[in-house]
């Protein structure tokens, strides 16, 4: 799944494709690299980002939208917690939601059953406004299994066409808790859902490494094949062609 974020404000490509004809452009590119899933998003979520209106959402993302997603010949999800913005992708041609808040939001749960479309559901706990100082846990890994499962179950059980269950990199985690969740995402694998997992760029490699967010390609590579090789369906990646050429690699080893 590449990432195509509309936005001034996320935390590693705030403004990079904020244009329509940029953000077009970077979707062929990861098109080209090898992404599977265009994510296209018009809110930032990093920690501490402020809301963004649902007009404001929609006129990021859509002509975005309706440019790709007849043309570019893969899939494309709206990276979005708002009901309103989903439903106007959808209509615009999205074939996904992916939800951060992880359909706490009934109406998310309307547009799925009014548009049957596939749908991830992400653990968060709290808001981006807030989710930094929300990561108390007594069983940090049961007690996201069980939230993702509910919600997925909800989520299936409404229509969707597909369920996928995203355990949250970096949302109401600390770096510690991060290397925990890619140390056990066998406590994800086996629940009879798709797994995704986003740990692309984050602010818990910086933390580790030193990097900025926009030189941390080796260590994103590094937690995706981590990621591959426990059993995990989709990487949300920025670096495409980076992270398909570790994949196909590690993939050939396993295989030989």
């Amino acid at each position: 799944m590449g990432v195509l974020n509309v936005t001034p404000d996320s935390f590693s490509d705030g403004g990079l494709h904020l244009d329509a004809v940029a953000a077009i452009e970077h979707a062929k590119r990861l098109a080209a690299d090898g992404a599977d899933i265009i994510d296209v998003g018009g809110e930032s979520t990093r920690p501490g980002a402020a809301p963004v209106s649902t007009d404001e959402e929609i006129s990021r993302v859509l002509p975005v939208i309706e440019a790709i997603a007849p043309t570019i010949g893969v899939p494309v999800s709206i990276d979005t917690r708002n009901p309103g913005v989903a439903r106007r992708a959808v209509d615009a041609g999205a074939v996904m939601i992916n939800d951060v808040t992880g359909l706490r939001d009934e109406a998310m749960l309307d547009v799925v059953r009014d548009t049957g479309v596939a749908v991830t559901v992400m653990h968060m706990k709290g808001t981006p406004e807030t989710m930094a100082t929300s990561n108390q846990y007594d069983d940090m890994l049961g007690e996201i299994a069980a939230y993702l499962v509910a919600q997925a179950d909800k989520a299936f059980a409404a229509g969707a066409q597909a369920v996928v269950i995203d355990p949250g990199i970096g949302f109401a985690k600390d770096t510690h808790q991060n290397l925990e969740l890619l140390n056990h995402l066998s406590a994800f694998t086996g629940l009879g859902y798709r797994v995704l997992v986003g740990p692309s760029r984050k602010r818990f490699i910086g933390e580790l490494t030193g990097a900025p967010a926009d030189n941390r390609i080796p260590a994103t590579v590094a937690a995706v094949v981590k990621c591959v090789q426990a059993g995990v369906d989709i990487v949300r990646v920025h670096d495409v062609a980076a992270c398909r050429q570790a994949i196909t690699m590690a993939e050939a080893i396993e295989r030989a």
